[in-house]
């Protein structure tokens, strides 16, 4: 077959699957399913070779981030039942003051706290936010917003085990210790560099409270306990429809009645050691030096092991055993629908490098790593604009032009990033992000593409600058 029908192939197939999806409403994991079929059957590869390439594709994937996105998932669902979240919020504005909020909040959100689910972040920290608005300065409903935006979305993206980073990463066959390193930083000026850039906007009059704050709510109305709920996960399952997150069905996240309550260090401490382990292990491959135990915990599936268990011995003191069963069941709930989306993609992407894609494109380059990078870049942003799913999107992006990095030389850790931060762009009236904080926070749906459409934009763009810096150096 020759190049350019290989070439009007899959473009057909990425448009179908995006129609199936948007204009359609099909599940995004039949509409992935579907593209592939479509494509290894339109580029010749056969029945059975199609076959094979989607279900070898799907099972590469699962075996590279299958038991990681699972493990992260569950430490956040029991790290979500225990109320570990409004009271890190809580601590942040004790330590750094009102002023540091929406800095301090941007950077716990984008690292620390991505195995928690984005609805579940957005409802607990909102009303702590809302309140707190009022004392940070005239325009603070406007830079919260922006902050919580900026720093939710992209750390799913960026940051191991946020469910985006672990996906993409999995595609690309980049190794989580690098993912980790690499994302972490990367989110952290982006999303300090973004705050900043947006402040300095709603100074200088691009924010007007009267017409992009609503009352809705009084701060009674707000509960002030944990959101016990289906989420979104940040992978595309819910993206297109209203938020599903109602911030009157929860449940109050405590321990037992009387029971001192746990340490906050000590609720994050498993978290934290499977981060720290899984970095060491990458400086220790980086640096080749061999030692058997730090190989085995700093293993991303044995670190995130140690976490999982750790996280449910020190919750199990905080609310007992019925409440972490209750955490790990809804937990297995959520995990299902992002590995199979997960595996969708790496179906995608297997169909994708099969077809030979990655072949023709490579001969499109020179050897700079500049023109690929922007490249994957705006075709994650393309498609983010059309589809409305960050996770989705990148993955799809990542995938076409994975291929390409072994002729050019480039690390694929570069195309994840370059990915996500494409797939930041325009986050607009499809995401269900979008609407949760404009309900949540008081905005208009004017404020809210000011706040949410824009400020997460300029995170995209910045992101996407650090990353060709970083090419420079990886």
């Amino acid at each position: 077959m020759s190049d350019t029908a290989i070439l009007i192939n899959t473009a057909v197939a990425v448009l179908a699957t995006v129609l199936l999806i948007v204009k359609f409403k099909v599940n995004p994991v039949i509409g992935l399913i579907l593209g592939s079929l479509y494509l290894g059957l339109s580029t010749q590869l056969g029945i059975s070779k199609t076959i094979e390439t989607i279900t070898k594709g799907f099972g590469d994937i699962m075996m590279e981030v299958g038991l990681l996105i699972a493990f992260g998932v569950l430490m956040g669902s029991i790290l979500n039942e225990v109320g570990a979240i409004r009271r890190l919020v809580e601590r942040l504005l004790s330590v750094f003051g009102p002023k540091a909020l929406p800095y301090s909040m941007a950077v716990a959100m984008s690292t620390v706290l991505q195995s928690i689910f984005v609805d579940v972040l957005i409802v607990i920290s909102a009303p702590l936010a809302r309140r707190m608005a009022t004392k940070i300065g005239p325009m603070g409903t406007a830079r919260l917003a922006t902050a919580m935006a900026i720093s939710l979305e992209c750390g799913i993206i960026f940051m191991v085990p946020g469910v985006g980073a672990l996906a993409v990463a999995g595609v690309l066959g980049v190794s989580l210790g690098k993912m980790l390193i690499c994302g972490l930083l990367l989110v952290v000026p982006t999303v300090l560099l973004a705050v900043l850039i947006m402040s300095f906007l709603f100074r200088r009059g691009f924010w007007k409270p009267a017409r992009d704050e609503q009352n809705v709510f009084e701060d009674d109305d707000y509960p002030q306990s944990t959101p016990n709920q289906p989420a979104r996960g940040s992978v595309g399952m819910d993206d297109g429809q209203q938020p599903q997150a109602d911030p009157g069905a929860v449940k109050l996240a405590v321990g037992p009645e009387g029971k001192r309550e746990t340490s906050l260090l000590l609720l994050f401490a498993p978290l934290l050691l499977s981060l720290i382990l899984i970095a060491a292990g990458a400086i220790a491959e980086i640096a080749k030096f061999q030692n058997g135990v730090l190989e085995l915990l700093g293993n991303p599936v044995v670190a995130l092991l140690i976490g999982m268990i750790g996280t449910t011995i020190v919750a199990r003191g905080a609310i007992g055993q019925k409440g972490v069963e209750d955490a790990i069941s809804t937990g297995f709930k959520e995990s299902g629908q992002i590995l199979l989306l997960t595996g969708a993609g790496g179906s995608l992407a297997a169909t994708v490098a099969a077809a030979g894609l990655g072949d023709i494109l490579g001969g499109f380059f020179s050897a700079s790593a500049v023109a690929p990078l922007v490249v994957v870049w705006v075709i994650a942003a393309v498609l983010h604009i059309a589809v409305g799913s960050v996770t989705l999107s990148a993955i799809t992006a990542a995938g076409m032009l994975a291929p390409i990095a072994p002729a050019l030389g480039l690390d694929p850790v570069l195309i994840a990033l370059a990915a996500g931060a494409g797939s930041l762009f325009m986050i607009h009236v499809t995401s269900n992000t979008f609407w949760l904080l404009q309900s949540l926070l008081g905005q208009t749906v004017r404020g809210a593409l000011k706040s949410v459409t824009v400020g997460v934009s300029v995170a995209s763009v910045i992101a996407l600058g650090l990353v060709l810096v970083m090419s420079i150096f990886i």
